[in-house]
């Protein structure tokens, strides 16, 4: 609740205003019996039409004050929250930029998008009900239990036996209910899961003629969702008629009290038709409460939720402190080295790398091989630390990554990613995604070396539009553009994992060539050894460990493993 209250400090004015306009309103909806009471009790009686005309003009005029008073209260409700959700809604953006690696793959993609819609639009919900009603129900009920008592003592101590009834059954209904609705949040996840990776995965879905499977699946979890919702929905509207049963007794217990005072004599007609609608605006505000309590109940576990993102701790800058100049940048250093590092995913079981040593000269190129699962995309995570080694140090230029601030780190270790990312936008704000402050000619420079310049030209210039995701490009175009993107930052060190494979042999053969005239160290992630043959080292990894390190020709003498790949690769005409 700390984080909701936080965002709500801008708007604190709308929120005490919203509830002390619905109060007035409350005000005015309480004096309408009254003046109702009159209008019979005396108007009518005695036949007095100016009299009944004055009172009805009171009564619209109660009308327009407390519609007034309405639309006032619930502008500065919807601002309060609107205003505090958006920002909530920021908050939580900023957290999940914070996340790092392991965060982001523990809580899951569909998840994180739960919290910022649903989650927090329920939130929203909640904040506007709770700041309209939250007061308002409470004085009302308190307030036409006082006048009733005012009116007549006797018929409004049927109100002091009914409330007491109808709270029970509130607070029995929202018991029942709380738990249910929380058991609803969790199967909506799931939902959410389902349709977010049938939509990322839609291609291969349709290449595997999975519809009717992924159809079926989602079925059963809508149905799973439709059941707790019917559940919780089927309790909750139990209150309605629960509480109409309840005020129906208590009507006929109050007309024939109300009926009795009469013929005595004690009390006159227009009396007991205002306890009768001080009792009904009991019922009324009765039922609003309770909704309330559902609304602020659901909007409480769907703020818990968002408030367990907020308070995880996102990715240090620094994971170890410098001490005396240890781990200080080496100009003599390697560009960088694996020093026994071992690594396992949270919750992944066996490490998935384990043991691996070597170190790259500055302006190598080294090329990484391995198989599926080997280990290839984990370790040069490591690097740029996305991910911090569990044992053993990952250093560049002599200096422990995990004494560098991941702002200094990231721009000095450029990474091209297997999947070629980019944003709706331009050509020219996707490039300057490496460097802010590049010039056009850098731009350009990055795009040669990166045979994207056919590119560029072709779709008419660094200021061509890029669709969402890039999807009016092909897999080629989007991987020369993102190692251009990459090249424009000038790192040390250049990660391409497999970002060639979309490339012809051709294409890919000009990238190498052009990347080893650079003044830079570069990885290049590959499952084909044409990629990495001509590198000055390979580095072939098998079941995370190291199989072999050495040059294409030593690594076919001494390592069965790249042996194995290369002439697999050579049979089906890869080489």
């Amino acid at each position: 609740m700390k984080h909701l209250l936080s965002c709500m400090k801008a708007y604190r004015a709308e929120a005490i205003l919203a509830p002390l306009f619905k109060l007035c309103e409350a005000c005015m909806e309480l004096l309408v019996p009254l003046v109702v009471a009159m209008i019979v009790d005396v108007g009518i009686a005695a036949g007095d039409v100016p009299y009944i005309v004055t009172r009805c003009l009171i009564l619209a005029a109660f009308g327009v004050a407390g519609l007034a008073f309405a639309l006032t209260a619930q502008f500065f409700a919807a601002k309060a929250a609107v205003g505090g959700s958006a920002e909530l809604r920021r908050r939580l953006f900023d957290k999940l930029q914070s996340f790092s690696y392991t965060q982001i793959d523990d809580m899951g993609t569909a998840t994180m998008i739960t919290r910022m819609t649903s989650d927090v639009n329920q939130v929203q919900a909640g904040v506007n009900m709770t700041l309209r009603l939250l007061l308002r129900s409470p004085i009302v009920v308190l307030g036409a239990t006082v006048m009733a008592f005012i009116v007549d003592w006797a018929a409004a101590l049927v109100f002091v036996a009914v409330i007491p009834l109808l709270a029970a059954a509130v607070v029995g209904i929202m018991a029942a209910t709380v738990p249910l609705y929380k058991k609803v949040q969790g199967r909506m996840d799931g939902v959410y899961l389902a349709t977010h990776e049938n939509l990322a995965g839609v291609r291969v879905i349709r290449a595997f003629c999975k519809e009717e499977d992924e159809k079926r699946e989602f079925a059963r979890r809508n149905a799973e969702l439709r059941r707790e919702q019917k559940l919780a929905g089927g309790i909750s509207a139990l209150t309605n008629p629960l509480t109409y049963v309840l005020v129906s007794v208590a009507s006929i217990a109050l007309v024939w009290v109300g009926g009795v005072r009469v013929e005595n004599g004690v009390i006159l007609q227009g009396d007991v038709v205002a306890l009768y609608s001080y009792l009904s605006i009991i019922l009324v505000e009765l039922v609003k409460f309770a909704n309330l309590i559902f609304t602020a109940s659901k909007a409480i576990s769907c703020e818990k939720r968002i408030e367990a993102v907020l308070d995880c701790g996102g990715e240090p800058s620094v994971l170890a402190p410098e001490e005396s100049g240890k781990g200080a940048a080496d100009e003599d250093a390697p560009a960088f080295s694996f020093e026994d590092v071992t690594f396992a995913y949270h919750g992944g079981g066996a490490p998935a790398l384990h043991n691996v040593t070597f170190s790259a000269a500055r302006g190598e190129t080294v090329g990484i091989l391995g198989g599926t699962g080997s280990g290839k995309t984990t370790l040069i995570s490591l690097l740029p630390r996305f991910y911090p080694a569990s044992r053993g140090t990952v250093r560049l230029a002599g200096q422990d990554v995990n004494c560098i601030p991941a702002e200094e780190l990231r721009m000095r270790v450029g990474v091209v990613p297997q999947k070629a990312v980019l944003f709706k936008g331009t050509i020219r704000s996707n490039l300057l995604w490496g460097r802010g402050d590049a010039s056009d000619e850098e731009l350009m420079q990055a795009a040669r070396i990166a045979q994207a310049e056919d590119v560029i030209s072709a779709k008419g210039g660094l200021d061509a539009e890029i669709a969402q995701e890039g999807i009016n490009l092909s897999g080629g175009q989007r991987q020369r553009l993102t190692i251009a993107r990459a090249l424009v930052r000038r790192p040390e060190v250049l990660i391409l994992d497999d970002s060639s494979s979309a490339l012809d042999y051709a294409t890919d053969a000009r990238l190498r060539k052009a990347l080893s005239a650079l003044d830079c160290t570069v990885i290049v992630v590959s499952q084909r050894t044409a990629s990495v043959r001509h590198a000055d080292k390979i580095v072939v990894l098998d079941d995370g460990g190291v199989a072999g390190i050495g040059t294409h020709e030593e690594l076919l003498q001494r390592c069965e493993v790249y042996r194995e790949i290369a002439a697999s690769q050579e049979k089906e005409g890869a080489l």
